[in-house]
Parts: structure tokens; C-alpha cells; sequence
């Protein structure tokens, strides 16, 4: 009988305040079960495998990352949205930086993950609509925002900038740059 209150849910919130605490290289099943209080197989009534909970972990970052940006965006359009985006973008980045170690980089390679990160590149593509970008263009223009996203973010948890200057000028830099080149 699975004990009281431990959910699918429940271990899934197990597995990612382990990764917020120490990464997702620590995520196992028998820190999920010492985080919960119960033996390692009895997750098994909860989850099937390692794999499968790094699964659902990942469909829930990458879930709360669409829905943060929606919730930024709503309501605005052109420049302003597109600054929405890209400020809640890196405040999730660097305010969970471990979850979003763990959001998978190959999302289609599981449908539900797949409909995730569907859901979070219609919020941006939404975005560029604003700019009467469409088709071809809005893929292309979706991933250079994506990139300048990803790659202020990642190089910043990981310490990548090390010069003096403040970074939350270097961001307001990197977000006015992209709304200026869109605003074209």
C-alpha cells in the first residue's frame, strides 16, 4: 500500500528539490526516497524507473518555464513583450538554476515533453507575431531569441562572467540589443 500522502506528484517534487539543493547530477531514486522518508523500491508504486522520474522532473521544469513565460508576456506585444520574455526567461534561469540544468535540450524525444516545449516556443513565437514574423522567419528569429536567452543564462550560472562589470547591465544590454534588431 503506498503510504500516505507520497503521490506520483509528491516524488516528483521529492526529485526537484534534490536537483534545487545539489543539481541533477544528484537526482537518484535513493535520494528521492531519504528525501521522502520512505525505502527506495517503494517509489517504484510511484514511478517506474530512474529514467522515468527524470522524465516527469523534466516535463515539470519545462512546464513551469512555459507557463512563467505566458504569465510575462500576457497582455503585452512587440518590444515590450519581447522584453517580458526574455527578463522572465533569465529570472527563472538564474533564480532555479538547477532546474534549468536539467531541462532537456532534445525535448521531442518523449511526446509529452514534446508538447511542452511546443507550448513554450508558441509563447515566443506569439511574441515575434508582433513583429509580423511568420513561417520560416519566426523559426529563425525564435531560435537567435532562444540563443541570446540560453546563452546569457548558461554562461552565467556557470560563472562564465568574470569581469567586474555588472551583469544586470550586461542582460538590460543583451535584451535592448535584440528588441532594437526586431524593432527594424
Amino acid at each position: 500500500m503506498p503510504r500516505v500522502g507520497l503521490s506520483p506528484d509528491a516524488v516528483v517534487d521529492a526529485a526537484v528539490a534534490v536537483i534545487d539543493a545539489d543539481g541533477p547530477d544528484a537526482l537518484s531514486l535513493a535520494a528521492v526516497a531519504s528525501r521522502t522518508g520512505v525505502a527506495t523500491p517503494s517509489l517504484y508504486k510511484h514511478v517506474s524507473s530512474l529514467d522515468a522520474l527524470r522524465t516527469l522532473v523534466q516535463l515539470r521544469v519545462i512546464t513551469e518555464l512555459g507557463d512563467e513565460l505566458a504569465r510575462a508576456v500576457l497582455g503585452r506585444s512587440a518590444d515590450d513583450a519581447l522584453r517580458a520574455l526574455m527578463n522572465a526567461y533569465h529570472g527563472y534561469a538564474v533564480t532555479h538554476p538547477n532546474r534549468y540544468a536539467a531541462l532537456p535540450q532534445q525535448p521531442r524525444s518523449d511526446p509529452a515533453l514534446a508538447r511542452a516545449g511546443d507550448r513554450a516556443i508558441e509563447v515566443i513565437l506569439a511574441v515575434l507575431r508582433g513583429y509580423g514574423l511568420e513561417g520560416s522567419a519566426a523559426i529563425h528569429a525564435t531560435r537567435c531569441v532562444r540563443a541570446a536567452m540560453h546563452g546569457f543564462a548558461s554562461l552565467e550560472i556557470s560563472g562564465g562572467f568574470q569581469l567586474a562589470e555588472d551583469l544586470g547591465e550586461s542582460h538590460r544590454l543583451l535584451v535592448d540589443t535584440v528588441v532594437a534588431g526586431f524593432g527594424r
